[in-house]
Order: C-alpha cells, then sequence, then structure tokens
C-alpha cells in the first residue's frame, strides 16, 4: 500500500512537468526589438513556449520559426480608452438611432471593432461604459471568438447618478458584477464645453469606494476644475483633459496621476466623419464647433504636459469609425504634439500596462510576460507611420496575423494561425 501511495504522488508531482513539456514552442527570429521599456535589441530569438514568452537572445531557436527580420518587433499596443461598441449602420453608414437594431446586431458591430482592433496590433483595449462589453471580454478570454484583451467599467458614474451615498452603491454593485474599472464624467462633453457637473462630493465617493473594492478610477474631465477634484479625490486617471492649465498639470505631476490625452484621432475622426453624426444627441454645429477648436487647445496641453514628468498613457477614446484605426493617435502625437516616437510607443506599452495595474503580465517583451508581440513594417522610431503597416499580430502565443511571410522551418504553430 504504501509504495502504491509513493507511485501515486510520484506521478501527481510529474504532472506540471509533463504539462509544460506538451505546450507548443515558437520562435519569433528579430533584428530590431522595441522591447515596451525603452530599449531596443538586435539580432534576437523571442522563444515563445505555451502563452508566455520563454526566453530573448541569441540562443538556439526552438520549434518552428518566423522570420520577422527586416520589421519592427514590439509588444502588443494598449489602448487605455476605446469604446469597442462604437459603429456606424451598415445600411445608412450614419450613428444608429437608439433603439434602432437589435442586440444581436450590436454585438456582432461589436465583435467586428474587436477583430480589427485586434488586427491593427492593439492586444489589450480598455472599454469604459458599455453592458455588452462584459460578454465580448469573456468569450473572447475564453478563446471563443478573436479580439483583444478587453477591460470594461460596464456602465459610467454622472452628476445623475444621486448621492454620495447612492454614487458609493452604483460602484459597489458595478464591482459585484464584473467592472474591472470605475469610469466616472466629472465634467460635461467637449461638446458642451467641458465644465464640472459632478460635485467634489460625489467624485470624491466614487474614487474612494472604487479604491475600496480594489478597483481603478478613471474620470472624464475636459476641463480643470473637474479634473482638479478628481486629482484630490485620489482617482486613477484624467481622460481628455483638453483644456488643463498649468496648476492641474503640476498637481498631476506631483501626484503622478496617469494622463490620457484623446487631442488626436478622436477629434479629427468626428470631424471626418460629421455627417454620419450630425443631428443625434449633442452632435450638433455647435457641439462640432467646440471639436474643431479644441484641436489647437489640446496639443498645446499635450506639449505642456510633456515638459512635466506625468506619467501619459496611450487612449483614443476610439468612438464609430475609429475602431481599428487606434494607431492613428501615434501620428497625432508625434507629428503634431511632439512626442518623441519612442516615447509614443511606450506609452502604449509599459506605462499603459502598469496604469491597467498588469505591468507585471503585457506591456514588455520579457521572459515570463504574456506573448502579446507585434510587428511592423518599417521602424516607428524613424517613421511613426509605420504603425499603420502592422503584419504581424501574436496575442497570447497564438497568431492571428502574419502579412510578413510563411514560417521559415517546421508546420504549422501548433497554437495555430487564425
Amino acid at each position: 500500500m504504501t509504495r502504491l501511495i509513493g507511485v501515486i504522488v510520484a506521478g501527481v508531482l510529474c504532472l506540471p512537468i509533463a504539462s509544460i513539456a506538451q505546450e507548443p514552442v515558437v520562435t519569433l527570429r528579430a533584428d530590431v526589438v522595441i522591447d515596451g521599456t525603452g530599449n531596443t535589441l538586435r539580432n534576437t530569438n523571442i522563444v515563445v513556449r505555451g502563452t508566455k514568452i520563454q526566453s530573448i537572445g541569441q540562443t538556439t531557436a526552438q520549434g518552428p520559426v518566423y522570420d520577422l527580420r527586416g520589421l519592427a518587433v514590439m509588444p502588443g499596443w494598449i489602448d487605455t480608452h476605446a469604446h469597442i461598441s462604437g459603429h456606424f449602420d451598415r445600411k445608412t453608414g450614419r450613428l444608429p438611432e437608439e433603439g434602432s437594431e437589435t442586440p444581436q446586431q450590436t454585438m456582432l458591430y461589436t465583435a467586428g471593432n474587436a477583430y480589427r482592433t485586434l488586427l491593427a496590433g492593439f492586444t489589450t483595449v480598455q472599454s469604459p461604459g458599455a453592458e455588452i462589453d462584459k460578454d465580448l471580454r469573456d468569450w473572447i478570454a475564453d478563446r471563443i471568438i478573436p479580439g483583444p484583451r478587453i477591460l470594461t467599467s460596464l456602465r459610467a458614474i454622472t452628476d445623475k447618478t444621486g448621492t454620495p451615498e447612492q454614487v458609493r452603491a452604483f460602484v459597489r454593485k458595478a464591482a459585484a458584477d464584473g467592472a474591472d474599472v470605475i469610469k466616472l464624467f466629472a465634467t460635461s462633453s467637449i461638446r458642451d464645453g467641458g465644465g464640472q457637473t459632478m460635485s467634489d462630493a460625489q467624485i470624491q465617493a466614487a474614487c474612494s469606494e472604487a479604491h475600496a473594492r480594489g478597483k481603478r478610477a478613471m474620470v472624464h474631465a475636459q476641463g480643470p476644475e473637474g479634473a482638479k477634484a478628481a486629482i484630490l479625490a485620489g482617482c486613477t486617471s484624467i481622460e481628455h483633459g483638453n483644456r488643463l492649465t498649468d496648476e492641474v498639470l503640476d498637481l498631476m505631476a506631483q501626484r503622478q496621476v496617469y494622463f490620457d490625452p484623446n487631442f488626436g484621432l478622436l477629434l479629427h475622426n468626428y470631424l471626418e466623419n460629421k455627417a454620419k453624426f450630425i443631428g443625434r444627441g449633442n452632435y450638433n454645429e455647435q457641439g462640432f464647433k467646440f471639436m474643431e477648436e479644441g484641436i489647437p487647445i489640446g496639443i498645446d496641453t499635450f506639449k505642456r504636459a510633456l515638459k512635466r514628468k506625468i506619467p501619459i498613457v496611450f487612449g483614443t477614446d476610439a468612438v464609430a469609425g475609429a475602431n481599428g484605426r487606434n494607431y492613428e493617435e501615434f501620428v497625432y502625437r508625434v507629428r503634431d504634439g511632439g512626442q518623441p516616437p519612442m516615447d509614443a510607443i511606450l506609452a502604449a506599452t509599459s506605462t499603459a500596462a502598469r496604469s491597467l495595474a498588469l505591468d507585471k503580465t503585457i506591456g514588455t517583451i520579457a521572459p515570463g510576460f504574456e506573448a502579446d508581440i507585434i510587428a511592423t513594417d518599417g521602424n516607428p522610431l524613424q517613421d511613426i507611420t509605420a504603425v499603420r503597416r502592422v503584419v504581424f499580430v501574436m496575442k497570447g502565443g497564438t497568431v492571428y496575423k502574419n502579412v510578413a511571410g510563411a514560417q521559415k522551418s517546421g508546420t504549422r504553430s501548433s497554437s495555430g494561425d487564425r
């Protein structure tokens, strides 16, 4: 009997080793790797085992080899603010009217956006404010459908949510329902002037309760008043911040509050697609005038933020017409905002991961991290428009896009090309 128990124990102890041995292994061969920490590695092999990066260096290739030489390899990008469900009606080409489509149709549009966003190089997206995000998040996580890793707030807090205690109850309910982050609107939209709408007490209640529940709090704040109240309340990030003052920016730097300026793709996308939005809600002539005037103001705010040691993350606030083109924000930041290309990439990799409390698992090409790896045709450090040419996308060890070319050796990866 003792001998039998010993055999069983030995067998159980061997299970993890056997499991590891069975995980598929592939090698990515690269001559330029922007690792997500500010370093550029040369002539290296990235060995991926299962869903994670096993090793990096001039080691012997293992398993099938993807030859990515001649491309710029980097971590999958992270968009910290994108509305993955935003879309135009496929028949009218306009923003859908409320109630004009079934929940099933909305989910199909949303799943399509997720797939386009993934193929564009974004392997993680934070999508605040839509209940539909929860099922999409879970189905993607279970690998039932392809898409980026999704974090969602499910819904958002506004000045209409109620008293501070009602706001706290809202946060508790959102956390219990599976929200990854708490979203609040401290100010009105840029189309309505961006003034503070939530009271200081409401903002304090939302952010303190979020932290009590182990959740981050991201704050829509166009103007300085709402942003200052959110910073003083201990909120995690300021979204938009179109016309922040130097005082508020200094306070952000002092408290190391994350700044997610969306001055590029968002506003240009609205203006380019004006005919598709106009007439819906506050999408009126006055609103579009505010947005057009907001572009140079946002650029100025961004440049002033760059001069301070504020942790700036990469978010687009992608809406209808922008999902799948999230990379355009890189071009606006570098070309119009004057951000160094490496800093723009860091904002979308390790800094973004840190803002999501995921910096131990994504945002960096290093052993032990998730194998979220992309490659562009051209080096964005030399030509930022190379971000428009993503030719290889791997997420969690699975290759979803490989325009770069076939493997040099071996059969198709066990993780599967999709």
